[in-house]
């Protein structure tokens, strides 16, 4: 393995988290409801930084696929990352501009920024089959979601300092704190993101694919197609994806509702942003502490135990009444998520065919940005019917249960194997595979 480019793999994590944990959870909703829309009222304000993250994820679900299949076939997927994330960081940068009523300006930033920051990250997950062999990948995605939790954490702390104590940074005002937290974020995103960039894997493109970006576009859109009619061939892989759905599904929707919830339920905005904070330090030891258990008991094994303590979180989310109960339910999110997702991102590498890692994260990228719609529906629908959001996140147990039950039919041994037979057969035929080497022009 190369060390240098698996140390540089793992803090990219460590360098965009910055922008998950401070951007897009804590920092932006609330500038944006008081800064960039004060001009609406507050329930128009909060439909439209809905659609905006919804425009996003579908502008990253429809790109993806495509991008991820062009940097399959040239064995440039550390371009692709550097791109993007210079796309995010830029965006980011962005936010420290906007004034009062700049709504519209604001929302495009955010789609901009979010095009930057999923975008990057299919090509950063579709690295590790490059750099890590199957018996070591569980610990060095473990270890990405790690050190994500602590970089994020860490800024996102002093973040918060910026906007309550702005003197100490010699900053006026809260707002002029805001706009230098959102200058820190891309800094620190650009400047952790160097070591990738300088050190990303590459593999050989074939020499006979088209020199221009259109051939490799009509190249890729070919292979897209064939990757549609192949997934038949990997049946673990498909299982693994429908549970994925469930599973993902029900994370995000905690992740994009606890806030709202915990409001609901009249816990205060300093209590909100604590158990935030605390989430980010209890995932960085836990996260590699089960990392560790992943390789040695098996990814899959681990994320269904942590799927378990998802389901326990829910059933205690319904019951909670204080804000105490936020805090150790916020413990226990940061126990589990961080493993659940690195397990998942391992097996799906072991999972695919390791000459097309790119192509299928973007499968996966795509599909999992639409299945994602469901959770927060039925959250919000469920609590609407009840007249209690409380009913909303019991209903979240469904997500998990479904996903655990799919999980369990999965035969991750048999999956490699199929796997590795596809690497060996494309590599025979002259296809993309071990060597790097691609015929899809022949791609009919």
């Amino acid at each position: 393995m190369n060390k240098k480019a698996i140390k540089a793999w793992i803090m990219y994590d460590w360098a965009n988290s910055a922008y998950a944990t401070t951007v897009l959870a804590a920092v932006l909703p609330v500038f944006y409801a008081s800064v960039a829309a004060a001009t609406l009222d507050t329930d128009t304000a909060a439909s439209y930084l809905a659609y905006t993250h919804s425009i996003g994820m579908l502008c990253v679900a429809l790109l993806t696929p495509l991008l991820g299949t062009l940097a399959d076939l040239s064995g440039r997927k550390g371009d692709f990352l550097r791109v993007f994330a210079i796309i995010g960081v830029l965006a980011t940068l962005g936010f420290s501009a906007i004034g009062e009523g700049d709504w519209f300006l604001a929302s495009a930033l955010l789609v901009i920024s979010t095009i930057g920051f999923a975008g990057g990250n299919t090509f950063y997950d579709a690295m590790l089959p490059d750099l890590v062999p199957v018996e070591r990948r569980d610990m060095i995605s473990s270890k990405g979601y790690a050190y994500g939790y602590i970089g994020g954490g860490l800024l996102l702390a002093v973040n918060l300092l910026m906007i309550q104590q702005p003197g100490w940074f010699g900053m006026s005002s809260t707002l002029a704190g805001t706009r230098l937290a959102f200058i820190s974020v891309s800094l620190w995103w650009l400047l952790f993101s160097i070591p990738i960039f300088r050190h990303a894997p590459r593999r050989p493109a074939s020499s006979d694919l088209p020199g221009t970006w259109t051939g490799y576009a009509a190249v890729g859109v070919r292979r897209l197609r064939q990757t549609f009619r192949q997934m038949r061939r990997f049946p673990q892989l498909i299982r693994m994806l429908v549970a994925f759905w469930f599973f993902n599904d029900g994370i995000n929707t905690i992740i994009l509702m606890a806030t709202i919830y915990g409001t609901s339920i009249g816990i205060g905005t300093a209590d909100l942003m604590l158990a935030l904070l605390l989430t980010q330090f209890i995932g960085f030891p836990c996260t590699l502490l089960l990392g560790a258990w992943a390789q040695r008991w098996g990814a899959k094994q681990v994320l269904i135990v942590s799927l378990s303590v998802y389901i326990c979180i829910v059933i205690l989310g319904y019951f909670m009444t204080q804000a105490i109960h936020f805090y150790v339910l916020a413990g226990l999110v940061g126990v589990v998520q961080g493993v659940s997702q690195s397990t998942a991102r391992s097996l799906f590498s072991n999972l695919m065919p390791a000459g097309r890692t790119g192509e299928y994260f973007g499968f996966v990228n795509i599909t999992g940005k639409f299945s994602s719609i469901f959770g927060p529906f039925v959250f919000g629908y469920v609590g609407q019917i009840t007249g209690s959001t409380r009913w909303g996140i019991l209903s979240l147990i469904f997500f998990f249960v479904a996903g655990i039950a799919v999980l369990l039919t999965v035969k991750v041994q048999k999956g490699l194997q199929d796997a590795t037979r596809a690497d060996q057969e494309e590599e025979r035929n002259g296809s993309v595979g071990a060597t790097g080497k691609s015929s899809d022009v022949r791609f009919t």
